[in-house]
């Protein structure tokens, strides 16, 4: 398969992702109960005139089907357009509040990497006994709710050790516990495929050379078999971008951090569809973006896989 077929492959591909995205964000805003024009003009008793000319601006009066047609052309021309609630542009409320998520985001990842890779190196190949104890803890971390989590560390080290801020602003300090709340689940998952990778690669031709050739065993592991095991790792993360992206909604509401988590919530329960698929599309695309990226990078770190050109 060429190289441009199969980017136009890929392609067509993202931009069903996307367009499935936003239809899916579409038929839930609608489906879910209430009225978007009686959420903007409050529960005051408006009259039926008000009601039905705001309707009628809002293009709410046309059929199921024209909606959606007038949704997708504003969104193809990158129309996101105007919050119901807030009478701002999408893109400028999505802006004002995607650095924070990033930010998040990216410090749990990073922190997930990195206690993974510490837990990986230590535990691969030791004692029964060690990697069972390992094992039961990374099953807890797996399985155990984010929010249960960040209200477990918001409890101990918010109310009553008071090391942390109980409301999470955009400093380091109201970064750590949100960061640690939805890192904790990736770390026994990482954890878990790092330390088989690297299990099977102590056990290759080259690391038993190294080990010959008078390598101590911290270099034989990190030199040599992390450097072949964390190939499947990269994948991996590309994957955990929906989660950080569904996880940091729930973050962003427990300890109260600015974010388009908070966001969409706060959308979602006033039925601000532009909000809403505007958030929903752009982390479809982040998604599509950041998982072609870590494709591209998994070939270049483990050639076996081909090239594009194949």
């Amino acid at each position: 398969m060429t190289t441009a077929r199969r980017l136009l492959g890929r392609l067509v591909l993202a931009l069903l992702v996307v367009l499935g995205a936003a239809t899916v964000a579409f038929a839930a805003i609608h489906l879910t109960p209430g009225d978007p024009v009686r959420a903007i003009l409050g529960t005051s008793g408006p009259s039926q005139q008000l009601i039905d000319q705001v309707r009628a601006e809002l293009n709410l009066d046309k059929p199921l089907a024209v909606q959606y047609g007038l949704y997708l052309r504003n969104l193809l021309t990158g129309d996101f357009g105007e919050s119901y609630q807030l009478q701002q542009p999408v893109v400028r409320l999505i802006g004002e509040q995607i650095g924070a998520s990033v930010q998040l985001a990216l410090s749990s990842l990073a922190l997930a990497l990195l206690v993974s890779i510490v837990l990986a190196v230590a535990t691969a190949g030791r004692r029964p006994a060690l990697r069972r104890v390992s094992g039961v803890v990374e099953l807890l971390t797996i399985s155990t709710p984010n929010f249960w989590v960040a209200v477990l560390l918001l409890t101990v080290f918010s109310f009553k050790l008071h090391w942390f801020p109980v409301i999470a602003g955009q400093g380091i300090a109201g970064l750590v516990l949100p960061a640690v709340a939805l890192a904790l689940g990736m770390v026994g998952m990482f954890t878990q495929v790092l330390r088989e990778g690297m299990e099977r690669a102590l056990g290759e031709p080259f690391v038993l050379s190294s080990r010959a050739r008078g390598s101590s065993e911290t270099t034989v592991r990190v030199r040599h078999a992390l450097r072949h095991a964390i190939v499947p790792l990269v994948t991996l993360s590309g994957w955990t971008v929906g989660a950080l992206l569904s996880g940091a909604v729930v973050i962003e509401m427990v300890f109260n951090r600015p974010g388009i988590g908070r966001t969409l919530a706060t959308a979602i329960a006033n039925k601000d569809l532009p909000v809403v698929s505007g958030v929903v599309v752009i982390a479809a695309v982040v998604f599509t973006v950041v998982n072609f990226l870590v494709d591209v990078l998994y070939r270049v770190m483990d050639p076996r896989v081909g090239r594009f050109s194949r």
